[in-house]
């Protein structure tokens, strides 16, 4: 069985994109522009495009990379238990997103990706499955945070030290919430597990 399909690759492209465009506003690199009040006093403005590449592209360099990565540390650690598992992307959430972004609803929440477990094993190993993801999130974000520490030292753009701001504290994030012990998260799964494997 291979480590990854065809299918898989093409979910990945996809959301990526989808998940760029629909953070593309929060990470845009905006132009300011001045623009006066009623009493001639300068006001910062800002003209974003909805369809700014560079934008889309940016912020999907920002975000997709954690998405993929937790939800492969769920896969990973789901073949090496003998299951299967298969990485999709959630298009019905990313549609989701897209059309609160395009109304501009101001609060977005939507799962972009998701790992499809097939196979059965012990609580302690769903446990452990569970915990990957929010785990490489956990990497990521002490990986990060010790560069950001270094980055004085060396030559980077301010869009590479963006970047590793953004993976600082996205990762920081999808840590946290994954872990909020409730059904539906990950954190639910991974104390489900643990309590179902002492037997309580």
């Amino acid at each position: 069985m291979a480590f990854i399909s065809v299918s898989e690759l093409t979910d990945i492209v996809v959301m990526s994109f989808f998940v760029g465009f629909i953070f593309s506003d929060v990470f845009s690199r905006r132009t300011p522009s001045v623009m006066l009040d009623s009493e001639g006093r300068p006001i910062p403005s800002y003209s974003v495009s909805r369809w700014n590449w560079n934008d889309i592209k940016f912020a999907a360099l920002a975000t997709a990379p954690a998405v993929i990565l937790h939800e492969f540390g769920h896969k990973i650690v789901a073949m090496l238990f003998g299951m299967g598992a298969t990485f999709h992307a959630a298009y019905g959430w990313l549609i989701l997103g897209v059309a609160l972004k395009i109304i501009g609803f101001p609060f977005i929440f939507f799962v972009p990706a998701y790992v499809s477990i097939i196979g059965n094993t012990s609580p302690l190993n769903y446990s452990l499955i569970a915990a990957a993801g929010p785990f490489v999130n956990a990497l990521l974000w002490l990986s990060a945070s010790l560069f950001e520490k270094n980055m004085g030292n060396m030559n980077l753009s301010s869009k590479q030290k963006a970047l590793v701001v953004l993976t600082k504290q996205i990762n920081k994030f999808l840590f946290i919430f994954n872990m909020i012990p409730l059904p539906g998260f990950d954190g639910s799964k991974v104390f489900g597990g643990l309590m179902r494997a002492v037997g309580l």
